[in-house]
């Protein structure tokens, strides 16, 4: 009776052990497939990467897939902040020109059109916090990425360079 008992008590610990081993030879997800598992604390969007590469220069952010018309109508309203390894993406489907304003957000923001070859048409750098009039873009999109306000400039980003997400 006590060698039953014992084994019945050993035998979950013995199946917790076998678990625990075979998860250890998974192997760990990668960078990439991380920040695709990440989600916004505040929006709950999806995180993605998003590469911009301006000559020799990639700059990589941790950008919010706004990828719903409801995700698209809110975009960044009513932050306060905005690191500069974050963004917003907007994907355009199907491609098309766009406009965005600036309505309930109180951060500038360089809005960076997204021609449908993945280069960069146009960028509306520094729009007005809380501005209703809108900026356009040059052009069909693929999207819209907006970064802090004067980032852009700052780091080279500029009309022809290729963003990849």
């Amino acid at each position: 009776m006590k060698f039953r008992s014992a084994l019945i008590c050993a035998l979950p610990l013995a199946l917790m052990a076998c678990a625990q081993q075979g998860t250890a030879n998974e192997p760990a997800p990668s960078a990439s497939q991380q920040a695709q598992d990440e989600v916004h604390p505040i929006s709950g969007l999806k995180i993605i990467p998003v590469t911009v590469t301006a000559g020799k220069v990639k700059h990589v952010f941790r950008a919010e897939l706004a990828d719903s018309r409801e995700a698209q109508g809110k975009g960044l309203m009513f932050r306060t902040e905005l690191p500069d390894d974050a963004a917003m993406i907007f994907p355009s489907v199907p491609q098309t020109a766009r406009s965005f304003w600036m309505k309930n957000t109180p951060l500038p923001l360089d809005i960076i059109f997204i021609g449908t070859d993945g280069r960069i048409l146009n960028i509306a750098a520094m729009t007005e916090p809380y501005s209703l009039e809108s900026v356009y873009s040059d052009g069909l999109t693929s999207g819209v990425l907006e970064i802090r306000g004067g980032l852009a400039a700052e780091l080279g980003i500029g009309p022809g360079d290729l963003v990849e997400w």
